[in-house]
């Protein structure tokens, strides 16, 4: 069996956790990036750009994207999970970051990929 990590891309909405959960990764020695799908109108952008071996989706509602300081309007948040649903959809593992606090989170994935690498 390989010592090395899987690349792990991160995605999600604004205000979802993304940097927060990609620093936590690398910090365990995860070769991870966050992939801003979000900003884009191209639906595979985060198979194109940079590949990852192992897709996380970070989940929030519109109202803690606002709790946690964006300021913009529902109709943004809509459309950011327009551009997101493909990477959505392929994603390997999601969570949803609304009322967990950071460390859970990072908890909760490293549990998850501590299982893929068993398999």
């Amino acid at each position: 069996m390989s010592s090395t990590k899987p690349h792990i891309g991160v995605v999600g909405p604004c205000k979802s956790g993304k940097s927060t959960l990609v620093r936590g990764l690398q910090a365990a020695g995860y070769p991870a990036n966050q992939i801003a799908q979000e900003h884009s109108f191209a639906p595979r952008m985060w198979q194109i750009i940079s590949p990852p071996d192992i897709l996380l989706y970070l989940h929030t509602e519109y109202p803690s994207t606002v709790a946690r300081g964006l300021q913009w309007q529902e109709r943004d948040y809509a459309e950011q999970q327009t551009r997101l649903a493909h990477a959505r959809q392929h994603a390997d593992f999601e969570i949803s970051t609304d009322t967990l606090p950071q460390e859970e989170v990072l908890r909760q994935v490293l549990e998850y990929l501590g299982e893929v690498s068993e398999e």
